[in-house]
């Protein structure tokens, strides 16, 4: 049976349904909440079984940003390895990982859901799960080049715009501050074409797991300085959000795709 990790954040809350499962065949047998234990806490799995058939797929999403007092945990204090290692406990055999970014280049306006090809982090946090070991990943392909590609795809023709334009750099910042205007435009210089607060973080774990990883990036807003209404222009994290849930099509869309690969 397919298992297909779901990570939401502040653009995908969470997962009761996917629209369109029902057309496409997909009934829901099941859904469990499962308190998952891990060296690094408690992380709530959501479990989402469906079937077609004699198809089985199961759906396992996990909201980043999850407290334990039901609360929302900010993004500078988000236990990432938890996160990851419950998923990978749970044996998904891939990751989809949904984000909210601001973004910088035009060919990626609000409202476009894109996927990250990489990221960059030079916040200087550490993000491992060998703190007491030396071990050195790889990532050189630590974005999974088969999901990516087929995310691609998908995006490109829900979206009706070639799909080699939808894939970004995305910038990691510390938060949960957002950026300086000046911050995004040495940003734009240094490569990162979308900034957001968590996900190559995940992406590192994703690699030490081997756990074949992908990001879709859905810009809900022009980062700082760079809105057509002016270069100080507020961003305000609830406008950010709602937004980012407004453009949530194309998100399904990619679901959809996976369940049948």
């Amino acid at each position: 049976m397919r298992r297909i990790g779901v990570m939401g954040g502040t653009g995908l809350l969470s997962l009761d349904a996917i629209p369109g499962a029902d057309e496409a065949g997909w009934s829901t047998e099941r859904v469990d909440v499962v308190h998952q234990e891990t060296p690094h806490g408690v992380v709530p799995l959501r479990c989402m079984t469906l079937s077609r058939g004699e198809e089985r797929c199961e759906l396992v999403f996990v909201q980043r940003h999850h407290d334990a007092s039901g609360g929302t945990v900010p993004p500078h204090r988000i236990e990432h390895r938890a996160n990851l290692r419950a998923m990978a406990d749970a044996k998904v055999d891939r990751l989809l990982a949904v984000c909210s970014v601001g973004t910088i280049i035009e060919r990626l306006p609000p409202g476009r859901v894109g996927v990250a090809c990489d990221g960059i982090d030079l916040t200087g946090v550490s993000t491992t799960f060998h703190d007491d070991e030396a071990v050195f990943t790889s990532m050189a392909n630590a974005y999974d080049e088969a999901l990516l590609q087929r995310t691609a795809s998908v995006l490109g023709k829900v979206q009706d715009v070639p799909s080699d334009t939808l894939t970004v750099t995305y910038w990691l910042t510390q938060g949960p501050h957002f950026e300086t205007p000046a911050e995004i435009d040495a940003i734009e210089r240094l490569g990162g074409e979308v900034v957001g607060m968590t996900m190559p973080r995940e992406a590192k774990l994703a690699a030490e797991l081997d756990l074949p990883y992908v990001a879709l990036c859905i810009a809900a807003n022009w980062a700082a300085g760079r809105s057509p209404e002016g270069r100080r222009t507020d961003l305000v994290h609830e406008e950010v959000s709602a937004e980012a849930h407004r453009r949530l099509g194309p998100v399904w869309a990619v679901l959809l795709d996976q369940l049948e690969a």
